[in-house]
């Protein structure tokens, strides 16, 4: 048995941890988690803190939930792994026809990955090699929105919009046309949601006019652009780019890695405003948050395209060497039977109303600017001035300070920035749900003298 002493040292001194700056983190004592249970997290000393960010956004159940574990166990013992290329196996042959039963009409085909990034490359990659074999050559750009993350991997970087992730990789990336999303709180175009007519729409398409035939598709996150902030779109703005798009004949991807699988109250964002999408990229909440897996789904039409001779050479030549994991793609089955045998869309909307309710009471904290929600999806930005919204230095750390202040209160919380974000485990009960909002409350009132 490793002593908690040896498990942190170990952690500083081998382990470079993402979108973490290692040289504050050096100067820390690690927090090293041992087990879940439920929707709490457990560290090396026994502590307990809930878990308010899903284990970044994945979290569906609750830790240990037992018929996960049990599918998990089950599969391992039948059959660990197999590949994809050329062959099939039982999991992901019946996990792909589930997936097609849940997702929005006109979806009809499965390609299976590992994570986010892979499966919005997948996309994009497919979106390009459509138009190519289709004879339209002058397609080889992507219309994208300011403030858009789509992953780390090169192209999804390419039609990212998050200056502070993205700037440094430029000259790596291909180019794109972008779009201003609708930030409303700090609106790009200076307007007021009140009076602008959603202009943003009319702004995305003049780039559609103009750049249509060189397009191969639009790529957006619907309804909420998480890693930006939880950016919400006004009611009707999804709906509005989608018939843009379809009307100048544009490929349209929907980004659904971070708003699927209940985030954002239905399924999938693109319920809400009814749209069929070309392309929808799954994947964190898709096995409940147990195991790596993603997916990247399309519609007969795009599957067509890449059908002909072999010595035609209109094969996607992509793959992973764990697409469609045997034990993962198990778990993702089971996870979807729970939806329906717990009734949790059911049981989220009530959650959804308290949890609102929770929030009203920040607007009194004099340096919180905004609170946004849709569903189980919180940012809390949190400004130098409400008056101004003038945004914290980042030197003050603003943002780090405040969940250092609710890890002393037994609480895990991630901020984007001076954003603070509540995206626990759909399954949490009320009482827990509501000491995570107290908890998240107390430590920004705590931080900024509010």
């Amino acid at each position: 048995m490793y002593s908690k002493k040896q498990l942190m040292d170990w952690d500083k001194e081998y382990i470079w941890h993402p979108f973490t700056q290692m040289k504050d983190y050096m100067d820390m004592n690690p927090l090293v988690i041992q087990k879940g249970e439920g929707c709490y997290l457990v560290d090396t000393s026994g502590n307990r803190y809930i878990d308010g960010v899903s284990s970044l956004w994945v979290l569906v159940h609750g830790h240990g939930k037992k018929e996960l574990v049990d599918a998990i166990q089950k599969q391992s013992k039948t059959l660990c792994h197999s590949t994809l290329l050329g062959l099939a196996n039982v999991p992901s042959v019946i996990l792909a026809k589930k997936l097609i039963e849940i997702v929005p009409k006109g979806l009809s085909k499965v390609f299976y990955s590992d994570n986010g990034s892979t499966s919005v490359e997948i996309a994009l990659k497919m979106a390009y090699q459509y138009w190519q074999q289709k004879g339209e050559k002058r397609r080889k750009r992507f219309i994208a929105f300011t403030n858009a993350y789509h992953g780390d991997t090169i192209g999804a970087v390419s039609v990212g919009g998050i200056d502070l992730f993205h700037q440094v990789y430029g000259p790596l990336l291909f180019k794109t046309f972008k779009a201003p999303s609708p930030y409303c709180y700090r609106c790009p175009m200076k307007l007021r949601q009140e009076t602008c007519g959603m202009a943003c729409v009319d702004a995305f398409e003049k780039v559609v006019k103009k750049h249509h035939e060189e397009t191969c598709a639009v790529i957006i996150e619907p309804l909420v652009q998480g890693a930006a902030g939880m950016i919400l779109q006004p009611p009707g703005w999804l709906n509005a780019i989608w018939k843009i798009a379809k009307e100048y004949g544009l490929l349209f991807i929907a980004d659904e890695v971070a708003t699927g699988f209940g985030r954002t109250g239905n399924l999938f964002a693109c319920e809400e405003e009814r749209i069929s999408p070309d392309f929808m990229c799954v994947a964190k909440g898709i096995t409940g948050g147990y195991l790596p897996l993603a997916a990247t789904l399309s519609t007969e039409e795009v599957f067509n395209g890449f059908l002909g001779q072999f010595d035609e050479f209109k094969t996607f030549f992509h793959g992973h060497t764990y697409t469609g994991n045997p034990i993962a793609c198990a778990v993702a089955v089971e996870s979807i039977n729970l939806f329906k045998k717990e009734g949790l869309l059911q049981k989220l909307q009530q959650k959804t109303a308290i949890l609102k309710n929770s929030l009203d009471r920040f607007k009194e904290l004099t340096h919180v600017g905004e609170v946004r929600q849709k569903g189980f999806m919180v940012g809390i930005e949190l400004v130098k001035s409400r008056k101004t919204k003038r945004s914290y230095a980042p030197g003050d750390k603003i943002g780090q300070k405040v969940i250092w202040e609710a890890r002393k209160r037994s609480v895990i919380i991630r901020p984007l920035g001076d954003i603070i974000v509540l995206m626990p485990p759909l399954a949490i009960d009320r009482p827990t749900l509501e000491e995570l909002v107290d908890v998240t409350y107390e430590s920004i009132k705590a931080v900024t003298g509010s």
